[in-house]
């Protein structure tokens, strides 16, 4: 079975087929960094990590580049290192606080089981490479001047808004648009803009309110920086049609400055891939930018939005206290990539009681054959539910069952990041996270003696795998005296 993936650029199902397939190219969005990760970021990380495996196994690892971007420029980080160093120069407490960040993002995301993309560029070190863009728009008249600020101008591009499938209206109300004087159209958005320089506080004497900046293009003198969007798309052209130009030749790429895959999650189709696409058609003259869009759904956490606000907001760095890695990454690829997901206690619980038994299933047999049905379901715009449902089937083959089973089942396993440790290093791991108090454990087996005692046989059942599931191991025996059953528990080893 051929690769089909959904394209939100044309809303429909399709056969990939790649502009080369000895060089498969892939950009997903990268972090912002400033502060640890949440869960609603470990979503595209997660699901572009299984295509990219998908992809290696579909065309060799040598013919997969996988481009995951850092923005170390951004407002948000301006204002951290203002705030957790503010008696440092500017420069210099960005850099603090993007290094810091940058490891933390890292551990986290390894901890997911993701492979680390193939090339991972910072915005900071590409600031030519935008500049360079930027004089390309302004020549051909797709961007102009405008008060120290370069802008594109929107109406230049008529199809603005095919990636999104908004009306004006629509996309004006969705950008937030800034209605500034010195636009030609409030739809006109920020390609580089002067950057604020610092100054010292006449009440503390230290410096503040500066942000990063570079020599403008254009013919500016005020330094500034550039703007989100345009990063993007330097960034994806450097590394996916530059360097592969420099490799093959001129002669060996097809379809000049386009790649095969843009990905990422679906709050950023607008305005930040729409623009992206406006920037580089524009500035190379050509009919797309990525031929296939990928966007990952929603995340809702125990069926509301996540919010600070509603104090629901969860970190990657807090869920690995209490879980696997292994275990937040099943339950974030239990849900379609493209549907809504929502984040809950029990889908941790079931995800975890799920690797439980395929750690048991496999024993420590080493990996063997890939399952095909479960490839051809990966390979059905990455349907992991579905793949799910042949290795839970295969998982009942395999317990008791032959190697070969057992083999099949942890390579189709480790092709999804999933079943990566010895059986005896995942309970370790299991115990190590295990997170349920004395008195909580005292509760279940409480509720567990409540339900038998109502003969309600199947949810005394569901209590004991549980806690089973938890590393807690339940003994039932007969009191001497009374007759009456009696349950102790005890941490497994």
């Amino acid at each position: 079975m051929g690769l089909r993936l959904y394209n939100t650029l044309t809303r429909t199902k399709e056969d990939f087929r790649p502009i080369d397939p000895k060089n498969v190219r892939m950009y997903v969005c990268g972090p912002t960094v400033y502060d640890f990760a949440h869960i609603g970021n470990a979503r595209p990380l997660i699901v572009f990590d299984v295509l990219f495996r998908l992809l290696r196994h579909l065309y060799g690892a040598d013919h997969v580049t996988y481009v995951r971007n850092i923005t170390d420029v951004d407002d948000k980080i301006n204002a951290r290192a203002a705030e957790e160093y503010p008696d440092l120069p500017l420069n210099e407490a960005i850099g603090k606080v993007t290094e810091k960040t940058e490891k933390q993002f890292h551990e986290d995301v390894a901890a997911l089981g993701c492979l680390p993309p193939t090339i991972e560029p910072r915005a900071t070190e590409h600031i030519d490479d935008m500049k360079a863009m930027i004089e390309q728009l302004i020549a051909n008249g797709s961007a102009y001047v405008a008060e120290d600020n370069v802008l594109f101008h929107v109406a230049a591009m008529a199809d603005y808004g095919k990636l999104s499938h908004r009306s004006l209206d629509e996309m004006i109300a969705g950008a937030r648009v800034d209605v500034a004087p010195y636009k030609k159209d409030p739809m006109d958005f920020v390609l580089w803009k002067p950057s604020k320089q610092e100054a010292r506080s006449e009440a503390t004497g230290k410096m503040t309110g500066g942000e990063p900046a570079w020599p403008s293009p254009a013919g500016i003198s005020v330094p500034g920086r550039p703007g989100w969007h345009l990063e993007c798309s330097a960034m994806s052209d450097k590394w996916l049609w530059q360097a592969a130009r420099a490799t093959l030749g001129e002669a060996g790429l097809a379809h000049p400055h386009e790649f095969d895959i843009h990905g990422g999650g679906i709050d950023l189709v607008f305005p930040h891939h729409e623009n992206e696409i406006a920037q580089s058609r524009s500035a190379f003259h050509t009919p797309t930018m990525a031929h296939t869009w990928l966007h990952n759904g929603y995340l809702q956490v125990e069926g509301e939005k996540m919010s600070k606000s509603l104090g629901n907001f969860v970190t990657i760095r807090e869920l690995l206290n209490d879980w696997p890695g292994e275990v937040i990454r099943l339950n974030m690829l239990k849900t379609h990539y493209r549907q809504p997901i929502d984040w809950t206690e029990s889908g941790l619980r079931d995800a975890e009681r799920t690797l439980d038994q395929w750690y048991d299933a496999t024993g420590d047999v080493e990996a063997g054959m890939l399952c095909a049905d479960a490839v051809d379901a990966l390979a059905d715009d990455l349907n992991t539910p579905q793949a799910f449902t042949i290795l839970h089937q295969l998982r009942d083959e395999a317990a008791g069952g032959p190697d070969g089973a057992k083999a099949c089942l942890r390579a189709t396993s480790q092709m999804l990041g999933l079943l990566q440790h010895s059986t005896l290093e995942w309970k370790a791991r299991r115990r190590a996270t295990a997170s349920v108090s004395e008195a909580q454990i005292v509760d279940f087996v409480s509720a567990r003696a409540a339900a038998r005692k109502a003969k309600n046989y199947a949810e005394a059942d569901r209590i004991r795998a549980e806690l089973d599931a938890m590393g807690i191991a339940l003994h039932d025996s007969k009191d001497p005296d009374t007759g009456e059953l009696k349950t102790t528990w005890e941490v497994k080893r």
